[in-house]
């Protein structure tokens, strides 16, 4: 067995067992599986998430496996996820619970806890009207290089998103944004993964899913050239030289999962 617990879940579980407890707390529920509960609970005023895994049973697990998808056995990726982004100095969600047992992992029972991240907007509804309403160039340059940033230490960190879409990079709004004071913050790690090194693949599928979520928000060509240089930390010259392959394997990527999106809408 696995826990760590910081306050005020230390004081608040003390004597308790806490796989118990965990799944007493209530709140507004944003996702409710069989094998997977998400929620913001209160502690004295304060907002938590709380994700709860249950286990996913040995067919779903070969379900995903035999479909080349990678299943998410427990909140152990997200913990894991979370302390390496702290110690690449990656801003992202503060745990203050985890807690894990059972060796089976098709029917392992696990849980984190992260702070509520307040007030903040994602970088999706930010951007919604960017097309039509561009927003000021210097902010719009500013956000662009900061995500490149933050996604370049991420994968030399050893960590690919797996979800990572401009909807879990969020804007701390806490105090007025300018071009050159802003906060941002990169979220929902369930899928994650960590490693020594990050491959590419991993990588490329990432920026895939970037590039993805952003066709529609109006941003230009130079636009992405100034992402690239900024994420490999090269000259631009040399991004367009070696990685060549990967520009146009990001476009017809990106347009395919657009497609998709057309045709099936939500159900992607």
């Amino acid at each position: 067995m696995k826990l760590v617990l910081d306050e005020p879940f230390k004081t608040l579980w003390a004597g308790r067992d806490p796989f118990v407890a965990v799944e007493a707390l209530q709140g507004e529920v944003f996702r409710e599986l069989e094998a997977r509960r998400t929620l913001r609970t209160e502690v004295d005023g304060k907002g938590y998430f709380v994700k709860i895994h249950r286990g996913i049973g040995w067919a779903e697990i070969a379900k995903n496996l035999l479909t080349a998808k990678l299943p998410v056995l427990g909140a152990g990726q997200e913990w894991k996820a979370i302390q390496r982004l702290r110690e690449a100095g990656v801003p992202s969600m503060t745990a203050v619970a985890y807690g894990e047992r059972g060796s089976n992992p098709a029917d392992q029972h696990s849980f984190i806890i992260t702070e509520e991240l307040a007030p903040t907007i994602d970088l999706e509804v930010l951007s919604l009207n960017w097309a039509k309403q561009p927003p000021q160039p210097a902010l719009k340059r500013a956000l662009i290089a900061e995500v490149a940033r933050m996604v370049g230490m991420m994968h030399r960190a050893g960590v690919n998103h797996r979800d990572c879409y401009i909807c879990h990079f969020l804007l701390h709004t806490d105090k007025p944004v300018k071009a050159d004071d802003f906060k941002l913050s990169v979220i929902d790690l369930h899928r994650a993964q960590v490693r020594p090194r990050i491959t590419r693949r991993w990588r490329d599928k990432d920026l895939a899913a970037l590039y993805f979520s952003a066709l529609d928000i109006g941003l230009t060509r130079r636009d992405k050239l100034r992402f690239l240089r900024d994420y490999f930390q090269w000259p631009l010259r040399r991004v367009l030289k070696e990685e060549a392959v990967l520009l146009g394997w990001l476009d017809g990527k990106a347009n395919k999962l657009y497609d998709r999106k057309l045709r099936y809408g939500d159900a992607l």
